[in-house]
């Protein structure tokens, strides 16, 4: 385990090194891509011609500069065979692909699966079948270094599942123990948690690389309601008091959710679980009726803290700010747990607490808009002005509407504790 601390950071230069040596050996500038068309490292080969901008097309500037190509670029190379291919395949240009200029792929795999691909510009005359066999040499030691990358992380994943999935006590403290020796000295320094909700996984361990998340440490997907998933990303942050490496990892992975392709079980599961959750806001069924419209993804981020001891607080301080980034679309598409205001207090209380006996005729779809009048009322502190500019209504109807809310709950709103016990009732009822 703690050679598997070491494995990301200590590879990261290996890859490096084994580009840099195909590039040598090819004459020509290689990249090397996970099978997931995720860049992991750019061989500059010192020759004036192959560094030319002119020399690079769309694609290739795209996966340089963003780290990654679109799924219908990997759609297209992959149509070539590279995912079967155990030697070099030559694919040629295509325009309508932005693709200017051919390319030269050379499979990484390890025992005998696909781990990745170097690829590098094709030319005339282009490299040697004996430069390509020399080339493919190096491709089986990537292929090595990826298969124990890719076993390392798995490994982190199921050591953070089992810290935020254990009860408590002695299991969540052995979870943290076998985490905390996993990560080796990094487990000593200042973290947090992002949760990313819902997450478009069809598979429970379909998670990104910690590779292709800046800071991430590690990362797993954890159950999100009866169906859906979410995602955990462990941040390594530099100072407990800089959080913008968890904001921008959140940001990141919300992209990267929104875009989940739309073929495939990925696709359908994210779309599944997006739309189950807006039709339960707008529904009423779970929770505050007209909430519908929100956003179907959002990421909430935990106060930092320093070590793992922590780390149950800290992602549950992340599920409650992504439950708020869900529910009021101001605090969103990334919360921070200390700016949630009393979504803080409410996201605690347990689920029978979400519906108070009085407060539960208000929240049925038939008085919806009551519902939202009672709520913007409260939210404008009683002010009958503001109220009813906010809504657009005169204020003989927002009176009117009040009065009907009084009625429906039994609730006095001008009693102070009646007041505060229907405004928790509908903020918890959006969660």
């Amino acid at each position: 385990m703690r050679e598997n601390a070491r494995v990301t950071a200590a590879y990261k230069g290996d890859y490096q090194e084994l580009v840099d040596e195909i590039s040598e050996l090819l004459g020509a500038p290689a990249t090397l891509e996970n099978r997931d068309f995720e860049l992991i490292a750019f061989g500059a080969y010192d020759s004036e011609g192959d560094l030319d901008p002119s020399a690079l097309d769309p694609v290739r500037t795209r996966s340089i500069l963003s780290r990654r190509s679109t799924a219908a670029v990997r759609t297209w190379f992959e149509g070539f065979g590279i995912t079967r291919a155990a030697g070099p395949v030559r694919i040629p240009p295509s325009t309508e692909a932005g693709v200017y200029r051919g390319r030269v792929c050379l499979p990484v795999r390890h025992r005998g699966v696909v781990l990745g691909y170097v690829w590098l510009l094709d030319g005339d005359p282009g490299p040697t079948d004996a430069q390509l066999a020399a080339a493919m040499q190096v491709t089986g030691r990537i292929g090595a270094l990826l298969a124990d990358e890719a076993q390392a992380g798995a490994g982190l994943s199921r050591e953070l599942r089992a810290v935020l999935t254990a009860e408590g006590g002695w299991q969540r403290d052995m979870a943290v123990a076998e985490l905390r020796t996993a990560l080796g000295p990094r487990a000593d320094g200042p973290h947090t948690l992002v949760c990313v909700a819902p997450w478009p996984a069809a598979d429970p361990d379909d998670a990104p690389s910690p590779r292709t998340v800046p800071h991430a440490a590690a990362l797993c997907t954890v159950p999100w309601g009866a169906t859906a998933q979410s995602l955990a990303v462990l941040v390594r942050l530099r100072s407990a008091d800089v959080g913008a490496p968890a904001l921008a990892a959140a940001a990141r992975l919300l992209k990267e959710a929104e875009a989940a392709p739309g073929p495939g079980a990925r696709g359908a599961g994210a779309r599944a679980a997006a739309a189950a959750a807006v039709t339960a806001r707008s529904s009423g069924a779970a929770g505050f009726p007209g909430a519908a419209g929100s956003a179907p993804h959002a990421a909430g981020v935990g106060e930092p803290r320093t070590g793992l001891a922590e780390l149950g607080a800290v992602w549950q301080e992340a599920c409650a700010a992504a439950r708020a980034a869900l529910a009021e679309p101001r605090f969103g598409p990334v919360a921070e747990w200390a700016r949630i205001g009393p979504y803080r207090l409410l996201a605690a209380l347990p689920p029978q607490a979400a519906h108070d006996p009085a407060v539960g005729p208000l929240l049925s779809p038939a008085h919806r808009e009551l519902a939202r009048t009672a709520e913007v009322y409260l939210d404008c502190a009683g002010q009958a002005g503001r109220t009813a500019a906010e809504l657009g209504v005169h204020r003989q109807t927002l009176y009117y509407r009040l009065s009907r809310v009084e009625q429906l709950t039994g609730l006095d709103l001008d009693d102070g504790e009646d007041r505060l016990l229907l405004h928790m009732a509908l903020k918890r009822a959006r969660l």
